[in-house]
């Protein structure tokens, strides 16, 4: 089994769902006493917050490649960054420290492209929803992407930073993403990807008749599948 490095803490909140996914994925495989091989790094999510806010992406690249060359150091066989909104930097951050980082943005495309979806929405941080880093994967894919407005997106970035990542999910902002997405799909979504790994703890594609895309269990999965080597 491959050892996987985890760089968390982006929120803890997300962190520790992708440690139970990635463990009852290499169980359900491997059967027995098997679990996953694995080496987490867990960020103070303030200062990933700072420099996001302040615009300071080449810090963050810093303190990410720094973490994941000591995981290398310690045996990683590839990088796992357990957030959407750090895959901004994915792809310098791979030339950085010379080891595959599994792409959330790669993996999700593959998935909606594997369902012969067009049209997607996009949920996320307002980085994710406004930088291309997501979009322009969705693109390479043939995928066309829709993003909600102005409002919704500062509405959905907020609560991500003080709800969601402190583990706090409220009936009444449930309901709100639940409208954005209605909206997207009225829009001519065929589907919404939840593109921040907090979202799929608010809602699930059970409140809703349209199809969802939990973006945090398709990386596990995929995690999974580099592990095992299939």
């Amino acid at each position: 089994m491959k050892t996987l490095g985890l760089i968390g803490g982006i929120s803890w909140v997300s962190t520790t769902e992708y440690y139970r996914h990635i463990n009852e994925g290499i169980n359900l495989k491997l059967g027995g006493l098997n679990f996953a091989q694995c080496i987490i790094h867990s960020f103070n999510y303030a200062d990933i917050v700072h420099n996001n806010e302040t615009n300071n992406w080449k810090s963050t690249l810093n303190m990410i490649t720094n973490a994941s060359l000591n995981l290398k150091q310690s045996g990683a066989d590839a990088i796992l960054l357990c957030a959407n909104t750090m895959h901004k930097i994915a792809d310098e951050l791979e030339q950085n420290i010379q080891l595959p980082v599994i792409n959330i943005a790669t993996e999700t495309a593959r998935e909606i492209e594997c369902k012969g979806l067009k049209t997607v929405g996009l949920l996320g941080t307002k980085f994710t929803m406004e930088l291309d880093f997501f979009k322009d994967k969705l693109t390479q894919h043939g995928i066309k992407t829709l993003i909600p407005g102005d409002e919704d997106r500062a509405f959905i970035h907020h609560t991500i930073a003080d709800e969601l990542g402190k583990g706090i999910f409220k009936p009444e902002t449930k309901e709100r993403y639940l409208s954005i997405i209605d909206q997207l799909i009225a829009a001519g979504a065929e589907g919404v990807i939840l593109g921040c790994t907090e979202i799929p703890l608010l809602i699930s594609n059970h409140d809703t008749p349209g199809t969802l895309f939990d973006t945090m269990l398709i990386h596990s999965k995929a995690a999974v599948k580099f592990a095992l080597g299939n």
